[in-house]
């Protein structure tokens, strides 16, 4: 790849001409460094060309191209390539000009172990491990659902290996029927892996074989007078046959489909992913882009499909709501994904009513998010009233809250969260946790004037933005650090607000106090302002004590590690980096504590004792 980016003495009319008849990535960005934009070209002369003409395509983009003040181009080898870093770029850079989709985590699984004794398990992760991997799934939902079934109709252990190597009588699910009990042999080996390639087909989508296959067999024991067996696979074939009644969509053969419907309404869109493997439906998952103001389906599905596929398996046939209004995409995805895929958007038969089904699907989801912006909305707009704040819609909009509480146990381990609040909704990713050290356990005030001043010195220092709002978990004390502090680093005190407990600490009777002369508020305990004041307090309180908790606990694993004789610091942290913390040192098998370095099979057992 090569970049080409604008002189510092930029002329416009030369760059174009510079530029080459050839595949890449281009980038706007305005006057701050931002990057507004980013994009993928054929043809990045012409491409690039086409945003300085007289006449723009809608008015988004000439809005767009007036804040440019300078670009950067890579060349790249091909097409796909330009995808690949267009996609890329567009994930790490968030462009506000570009259709944005969360950048979710990978999809489950449901994995099938490479074991004597199979196990199924929920899975998320590469799929090049030994074992089977299905999938991938919609949601975390469709994969227990799968693995419930598996139970009840297969008897398939879903144990850990640890509990598994040390039973020495069948478990409660083995009482209830789902599980046949591998671990105290009361199923043979082969009888156990015969259940799990049953399943296998199963999943595979060969539901009826797998019906035909065990109706043959229960013949078969009855001829031979196992009436306990048969009777068992009577009831297996039975639970197989609840399960094919009760699957909500009917099987279409083994196909793999992906169904894209994309609704819109009220300046929102909705993409809702419905996926089909093997002929069975897995679910939905809603996706909400932002960024896509006055952009059709059929960019939007284009852009969904250029960030979601490179990243997650595309099977054959994608069904979708819309067109493409660039055919080449297909191509494109194909290069890079290795699967040469058909698209449609006049599906027939089955296909057809899961198309329809997934844009119900996506107008029903849509309509709840509309629904709950609005209300999210007339929160925000009561704390501002009632705070006297700007009640303009983009004023409104922006408004940047951020909450701060100080959780600890009899002061051990102390931690300060910080919670933000913005667009009318909580967003975790900006969320912070502070551990607090140097201060006399228990000392609530001393915890909170850390935090904040190692917040705000940022702010003062003018790395960070200051929000409108600054919320303290706390009474007067709690709010006098927190003038002390934003005084001291030249900050505007306006912003402090104060939630004081109300009478007895119910809730509903809070009162907001300020340090700047204003008298206090009592909201009422029917006030929507509350209602957000309440929700953000809370998330704070949540975020801090769970922060702790997990830091506690750290700490006394890591002391109950210490505790062992022959366990000093640095085989401490062998066992701690050989099974990726305390969790799964607890779990290891006396062979697996000793085949850590430095640990004899004498040490070995005692630290496996120490720790039951």
């Amino acid at each position: 790849m090569n970049a080409i980016n604008m002189p510092d003495d930029f002329n416009l009319k030369s760059f174009l001409a510079d530029l080459p008849h050839l595949p890449g990535v281009y980038r706007h960005i305005d006057a701050a460094g931002e990057v507004l934009y980013v994009g993928k070209a054929r043809d990045l002369k012409k491409r690039v060309s086409s945003y300085f003409r007289t006449t723009l395509a809608s008015p988004r983009i000439a809005q767009m191209v007036a804040r440019v003040v300078r670009l950067e181009v890579t060349v790249t080898r091909s097409e796909a390539e330009a995808l690949l870093l267009e996609n890329n770029l567009i994930k790490s850079l968030k462009p506000r000009y570009n259709i944005l989709f969360r950048d979710d985590k990978s999809y489950p699984y449901l994995a099938i172990t490479d074991h004597t004794a199979p196990r199924i398990a929920y899975y998320r992760g590469s799929t090049s491990g030994r074992g089977r991997y299905f999938g991938p799934y919609p949601n975390s939902w469709a994969v227990r659902e799968t693995i419930q079934i598996l139970q009840r109709v297969f008897r398939l252990r879903t144990c850990e290996d640890n509990v598994f190597a040390n039973r020495s009588r069948p478990c409660l699910l083995y009482q209830i029927g789902r599980c046949s009990a591998p671990c105290v042999g009361l199923i043979s080996p082969e009888d156990y892996q015969a259940d799990v390639e049953r399943a296998v087909r199963f999943l595979d989508g060969r539901a009826k074989e797998v019906m035909q296959d065990i109706d043959a067999r229960m013949r078969q024991a009855s001829a031979a007078l196992q009436y306990e067996q048969a009777g068992v696979l009577r009831d297996q074939m039975g639970a197989l046959a609840r399960v094919l009644q009760q699957q909500t969509m009917e099987k279409i053969g083994d196909d793999d489909v992906d169904v894209i419907a994309i609704a819109q309404a009220g300046g929102r869109v909705c993409v809702n992913l419905a996926m089909v493997r093997g002929g069975r439906h897995l679910g939905d998952k809603p996706f909400f882009p932002t960024h896509t103001n006055d952009d059709t389906a059929g960019d939007v599905l284009a852009a969904f499909m250029g960030q979601h596929y490179p990243d997650s398996a595309m099977p054959a046939v994608l069904v979708c709501s819309h067109p493409l209004p660039d055919p080449d995409l297909m191509r494109l995805l194909a290069e890079q994904t290795g699967v040469k895929a058909r698209l449609l958007t006049r599906p027939q038969g089955m296909r057809k009513t899961w198309l329809a089904q997934a844009m119900k699907n996506a107008e029903m989801a849509l309509g709840r998010l509309l629904s709950e912006s609005s209300a999210r909305a007339a929160r925000t707009l009561a704390l501002a009233t009632a705070l006297d704040m700007d009640t303009d819609e983009a004023a409104l909009d922006a408004m940047h809250i951020e909450c701060f509480d100080i959780s600890h146990t009899a002061g051990e381990a102390t931690q300060a969260s910080c919670v933000v609040y913005r667009q009318h909704a909580m967003q975790s990713s900006l969320y912070r946790r502070y551990n607090i050290a140097g201060i006399t356990p228990g000392d609530d005030y001393a915890a909170m004037r850390q935090v904040l001043t190692r917040r705000f010195t940022r702010v003062a220092d003018g790395q960070a933005t200051m929000p409108d709002i600054v919320l303290i978990d706390g009474g007067r004390g709690q709010v006098e650090v927190a003038r002390q502090v934003f005084v001291e680093l030249g900050l505007d005190t306006h912003t402090i607000v104060g939630v004081a407990k109300g009478e007895g600490r119910k809730v509903g009777l809070e009162t907001l106090v300020f340090v700047d002369g204003r008298a206090p508020v009592a909201l009422g305990v029917e006030s929507a302002a509350l209602m957000l004041v309440a929700q953000i307090r809370d998330e704070a309180h949540r975020f801090a004590i769970t922060g702790m908790r997990a830091q506690r606990a750290r700490a006394r694993n890591v002391s109950r590690l210490e505790e062992i004789d022959g366990v000093g610091a640095k085989r401490r942290q062998k066992l701690l980096a050989r099974f990726g913390g305390f969790s799964g040192v607890v779990d290891a098998s006396i062979d697996d504590l000793g085949s850590v370095d430095g640990i004899s099979p004498e040490l070995a057992e005692r630290i496996y004792q120490a720790l039951r």
